[in-house]
């Protein structure tokens, strides 16, 4: 079988150890002893490890990941996936580009309905933001955004996007789902959801992206503004009023289009949590806001990692409200 691609995590001065080491777990690989050669790549990797021989660990334990995707050894390549990581956790490595699109190729590799890719992400996602309570690189989220857009989980697509910068792709990612899953009456309902999400988590600039690369590309809105849905023009005028911080705008924007906002019982929600980053709107301290809450704690797994849903339809969507919190997407 030719060899499978390698992104190379690891300076040249690296290579000639590893290389010769490679070579015989290559070849036992080939010959069918996956647990032989699995086993044999454990021991090199604590081996290394007691010896502080960290790149070389990493670069092996990538690798070998690697050649066991390439036979669909699943279970023995996100073992070494998770080696990867955990010589990360142990070491001065610093984030950079390169070593979040290793991170991203493992990944992509990875069975989508396996327990390992969830745990896979989970740590990897802690080990980019230097193990702070961030929800992780933007980069490295627009990576996995990307990978799960083209295995068409547009849900979980979307939760990534929304953590990145990359407000053109969301919007061209949205476009899709709502052209392939949405009905034609939903064609706004996309992208306002984004759009106040993005606002929620304080990212303006990708909140007008998002808005008008989606209006401008989506096949069934018609050119704007202003538009023919009601709601599109709302989410135009408050991306406005945003930009002017003027309290009496936004609170007259948001009670004349009221029959557009009760289509979606979260938009008040999340306009409440809007005006209170852009507007100066004291926190609401109704029963309302304190279920919110409740049901925000209830969508976060022991772990603090957002749980998996088995609906098509129906994935929650974490949501930063503040630095952990998550938000259930109830839009389907």
């Amino acid at each position: 079988m030719a060899e499978p691609e390698s992104l190379r995590c690891s300076s040249a001065r690296n290579r000639g150890g590893v290389q010769r080491v490679e070579g015989k777990l290559r070849a036992s690989v080939e010959k069918g002893d996956y647990y032989e050669a699995h086993q044999m790549y454990r021991t090199l990797f604590f081996r290394y490890m007691s010896q502080g021989k960290h790149a070389e660990a990493r670069e092996l334990m990538y690798n070998g990941a690697l050649l066991f995707f390439s036979y669909n050894q699943q279970n023995s390549a996100a073992d070494l996936s998770m080696l990867v990581l955990e010589v990360l956790e142990k070491s001065d490595t610093k984030v950079e580009d390169e070593m979040l699109e290793c991170l991203a190729k493992l990944f992509s590799l990875m069975d989508p309905n396996s327990p390992e890719r969830v745990a896979f992400v989970s740590r990897a996602l802690k080990w980019s933001t230097g193990g702070s309570s961030k929800l992780g690189h933007p980069k490295f989220h627009q990576l996995l955004a990307v990978i799960l857009w083209k295995e068409q989980n547009y849900s979980e697509s979307r939760y990534h996007f929304l953590h990145s910068s990359d407000g053109e792709g969301c919007a061209q990612m949205l476009v899709e789902y709502s052209s392939s899953r949405g009905y034609r009456t939903e064609v706004d309902m996309f992208v306002a959801q984004a759009v106040l999400q993005f606002l929620c988590l304080k990212n303006k600039s990708s909140a007008s992206v998002v808005f008008s690369t989606y209006t401008d590309k989506h096949p069934s809105i018609e050119k704007g503004p202003p538009f023919v849905q009601p709601l599109l023009n709302f989410i135009w005028f408050l991306l406005l009023a945003v930009d002017g911080g003027k309290l009496t705008v936004f609170t007259v924007l948001c009670e004349q289009y009221q029959p557009s906002l009760k289509r979606d019982p979260m938009y008040n929600e999340y306009l409440d949590r809007i005006g209170q980053l852009f507007f100066g709107v004291p926190p609401k301290q109704s029963p309302s806001y304190g279920g919110l809450l409740v049901l925000l704690f209830k969508q976060i797994s022991p772990d603090g990692e957002l749980e998996r849903s088995g609906t098509a339809r129906a994935s929650p969507l974490e949501l930063e409200l503040r630095s952990s919190e998550t938000v259930e997407d109830r839009h389907h």
